[in-house]
């Protein structure tokens, strides 16, 4: 079994493997690799990927994108966030966020990342003729302990098993590297759809060591879609649910547009591409800090960087790719497709983790923890364990005393950050360690150990020298999910697995049979007259049958629902093709040949373009 990388992303993800000593991302049944991070709830399971991100301004209350934002986080962080994105959280969970969606019981964002890995195991399955084996998933590298567990709890609700938690930048450097055999200094520049990562690596010999890392995890490119829907609708804040989804999906792709456009339409107003600049550069700016403090905590300056990496779709922006030459002094090198490259990363560690991989023998992967890990001590004050951008795995111990005489117990506040006091920084579990001898003050001796692994996890184990009383946690952040809501999640995905499966394919079943019914009886009405009897009864025939058999609530006939979708447009073809004949001698009568074509149903490059194609429609709710 071959293992996978994922690279679990804001506003997209890809799977990908290495075959044959070359890695490459798996593609669904239309070429695409990327499936967008977008899941909506409805009557018969989840709807993941385009379609979901196609219909979420028809159905606002029960599709969530962007939910990378929200992993590991309690509701109290990120009430900005949920009025952004329109989404209502439900006010009686106050450890971790619940998104409140119309029809459904409350959904987290641990489940909706659940839901998009799922589609990712589903395409390799499909891909590879059977189930991976484990899988490298990747992650910001500014990610804390809370998300970084929340990502682990999604991948296992989605049946997959983790090899590695792999930071994005590092996946990338990875990519990078063994592609291009190079070694140097590198900063990877990992601007995605709701992140920013820098991160400087040493690369020497099959060594890959990260040297320092720093970034936002709350900077993307969803803020350059919002700062530029609100300049040019002001009243953008005050929209509906459903138009402002609208809006934001105009703002995507006129950004997009703009890439290689120097104006683009949004929604009736002409953008240029200096406008949009404008727009951005304040946002552009905020990765000059993180870049600033990387190259500070490894001791280095953008001299002493030998080549700049992008990654993430964000940096497809020109302006983006001028900041960052302009920031390092250098052109930033982007021959490995930037939406792919992390994806890419993660699967040449997988591979590398079969321990028979044809990608090197001697890779040694060196990477660091983002920010600092301590205890609150008296005082509210933090004493720091390890340092931020210290290499991972790594352990350390510190011994503590008591503060009172015959105390018996002593609690533990473990926090993730660089500030000094405790309430600055992120509090990521507590524990208490009972059944301390009753000794004066300052005799007890309690030794406290910090272990964080390859995947950035932390555990941490408290023992009292002189008992020998010990106990020991692996950190569950505060605003995870607990282990029983975990395990009764798994148990239900486990129960209800084939089951989903088999409604999901059902639904897309009858949504492709929907589509062609639709094109059919449009064009029947236009142009019966030039189908003869015969002809017209054998297509009727089939299409009864297939809108019959397309009523079915029953997953058992899918097969004969796309038997008859294929039969019926099989048979229809020469109606087709009559049809676009017939209009095309109509039509070449001294008209615009693209005018024609608009109207014929060709694509830009002249092909025809299939029934089901020509006539796409929304899909209906089950």
């Amino acid at each position: 079994m071959a293992n996978i990388g994922i690279d679990l992303g804001t506003t997209n993800s890809l799977v990908a493997v290495v075959m044959g000593g070359k890695a490459r991302c798996l593609l669904d049944e239309d070429g695409r690799a990327m499936l967008p991070s977008v899941v909506r709830y409805e009557a018969g399971g989840p709807v993941v990927g385009l379609k979901a991100l196609e219909q979420a301004p028809q159905y606002p209350g029960t599709t969530f994108s962007s939910t990378k934002r929200f992993m590991g986080r309690a509701p109290a962080d990120c009430t900005e966030d949920a009025r952004i994105f329109r989404y209502r959280m439900d006010d009686s969970e106050p450890r971790f966020v619940r998104f409140l969606c119309e029809g459904h019981a409350p959904v987290t964002p641990v489940e909706v990342a659940a839901e998009v890995l799922k589609a990712l195991k589903v395409r390799a399955v499909e891909c590879l003729f059977g189930d991976p084996g484990g899988a490298v998933i990747t992650v910001p590298a500014y990610f804390d302990d809370a998300q970084r567990q929340a990502t682990k709890d999604a991948a296992r609700l989605a049946g997959l098993d983790v090899l590695r938690l792999l930071n994005e930048p590092t996946a990338a450097a990875i990519a990078y590297g063994l592609d291009q055999r190079a070694s140097g200094r590198f900063a990877v520049y990992d601007l995605g759809g709701g992140t920013f990562d820098v991160s400087i690596l040493d690369l020497n010999e099959g060594i890959f060591q990260v040297l320092a890392t720093a970034g936002d995890t709350h900077l993307g490119g969803d803020d350059f879609d919002r700062a530029l829907a609100a300049s040019v609708f002001p009243r953008f804040a005050a929209d509906s649910d459903s138009d402002a989804r609208t809006l934001m999906a105009a703002a995507e792709a006129c950004k997009r547009a703009l890439s290689g456009a120097p104006s683009a339409d949004l929604l009736g107003h002409t953008v240029t591409r200096e406008q949009f600049e404008g727009v951005i550069a304040p946002i552009v700016a905020r990765t000059t800090a993180a870049c600033t403090q990387a190259l500070a905590d490894a001791g280095l300056t953008a001299a002493d960087v030998d080549a700049v990496v992008l990654v993430g779709g964000s940096t497809r922006v020109p302006y983006v790719r001028q900041h960052v030459a302009a920031l390092f002094g250098r052109q930033p090198f982007a021959d490995i497709n930037p939406d792919e490259v992390v994806a890419i990363g993660a699967a040449m560690q997988a591979d590398i983790l079969t321990g028979s991989s044809q990608l090197s023998d001697d890779l040694l992967l060196l990477d660091v923890i983002p920010l600092s890990l301590g205890l609150e001590v008296m005082g509210g004050i933090v004493e720091k364990f390890i340092p931020r951008c210290s290499p991972i795995p790594i352990s350390a111990s510190q011994t503590f005393t008591t503060h009172a005489d015959g105390q018996t117990g002593i609690d533990l506040h473990i926090v993730q950050g660089d500030r000094e006091l405790a309430r600055d920084n992120r509090s990521l579990g507590r524990f208490t360690l009972r059944g301390l001898p009753r000794l004066p003050a300052g005799i007890a001796r309690i030794k406290v150990d910090f272990l964080v692994d390859a995947d950035g996890i932390l555990h941490v184990s408290a023992k009292e020298e002189f008992t020998g009383i010990e106990t020991k946690i692996e950190v569950k952040p505060s605003y995870g999910l607990t282990e029983d809501e975990i395990e009764a999640m798994l148990e239900a995905s486990i129960d209800n697995a084939e089951t989903d499966v088999e409604d999901r394919m059902l639904i897309e079943a009858k949504v492709e049979a929907e589509g062609i019914l639709h094109a059919l009886d449009k064009a029947l009405v236009m142009d019966r007259a030039m189908l003869d009897d015969a002809a017209f009864h054998r297509i009727s025939r089939v299409a009864e049958a297939l809108r019959e058999s397309a009523l079915t609530t029953n997953p058992a006939d899918r097969k004969r629902i796309t038997d008859l979708a294929h039969e019926l447009d099989a048979i229809s073809a020469p109606f087709a093709q009559a049809r676009i004949e017939r209009d095309l001698t109509l039509a070449l009568s001294g008209r615009a040949a693209d005018t024609v074509g608009a109207e014929l149903g060709l694509n830009a490059d002249g092909t025809r373009k299939t029934l089901a194609e020509a006539t796409e429609v929304p899909h209906a709710r089950s």
